[in-house]
């Protein structure tokens, strides 16, 4: 199986800049699909209450939520498994749990895995 860990979270001024690190381990053979979302701490654990931030495809194609354009980028590094967010120019508004996924190959007769990560606080200070 696969298993994603978020890191990078913490409390910054607004103005300021975080970058998160997503880590897969375990049986990847590619990555097809990897994303952020994020949501509001002490809302239900509901994955399909989570806010799409950025998406981007194994053809590194890239999708982002309007209010985070030209302010974030996601990126990765297939030689590391590690996908990425910099966030740059943060706002109080930005304050929430992040969690990655990822839709992922892992083997070579094209089975999947898609799944979560545990989430990353970040805070933003007015």
């Amino acid at each position: 199986q696969v298993q994603l860990v978020e890191s990078g979270g913490g409390l910054v001024q607004a103005g300021g800049s975080l970058r998160l690190s997503c880590a897969a381990s375990g049986s990847i053979f590619s990555f097809n699909e990897m994303g952020w979302y994020r949501q509001a701490p002490g809302m239900p654990r509901d994955v399909a209450a989570r806010e799409l931030v950025a998406t981007i495809t194994s053809g590194s194609d890239t999708n982002y939520a309007e209010s985070v354009k030209g302010r974030f980028t996601i990126s990765g590094d297939n030689t590391k498994n590690t996908f990425y967010l910099q966030m740059n120019s943060l706002k109080p508004e930005d304050t929430d749990i992040y969690y990655c996924n990822a839709l992922i190959t892992t083997d070579v007769y094209g089975s999947t895995w898609y799944g979560w990560g545990q989430g990353t606080q970040v805070t933003v200070s007015s």
